[in-house]
């Protein structure tokens, strides 16, 4: 096992349900990111430091601290963006690797973040 150092994102993470816009291409409907979501991962992106290109193609676990500005947000909700963040800053190569997500959730009504840390098995 291979554990690296924590790393930590500025900003609210989006929820899973807010990831994502319906359009009409072609007169069909579709989906894309939504404008929330994109910036999210260009920030996500530039602090990333830590994890950027690290290409973890085996088995892993995240540990992750999610710190919300208020109670109401599910903890849950953020674990899909996140594993997208990493794949999109190439610190994965595929999220279905994630064997193990140990998350936990705190109040800081200032500095909304998150905390990660991986682990290669």
């Amino acid at each position: 096992m291979k554990e690296h150092e924590w790393q930590t994102i500025l900003g609210q993470i989006p929820a899973k349900s807010n990831q994502y816009e319906i359009i009409r291409v072609a007169g069909r409907p579709g989906l894309k990111k939504s404008t929330t979501t994109l910036h999210y991962e260009k920030s996500f992106y530039m602090q990333a430091s830590k994890y950027r290109g690290l290409n973890i193609d085996g088995l892993f676990e995240l540990h992750v601290k999610v710190y919300y500005p208020t109670m109401s947000p599910d903890l849950d909700n953020c674990f899909k963006c996140l594993l997208d963040c990493l794949q999109y800053v190439k610190a994965i190569r595929n999220d279905n690797n994630c064997v193990k997500i140990l998350g936990e959730k705190f109040i800081d009504r200032n500095n909304p973040r998150i905390e990660f840390r991986l682990t290669e098995i």
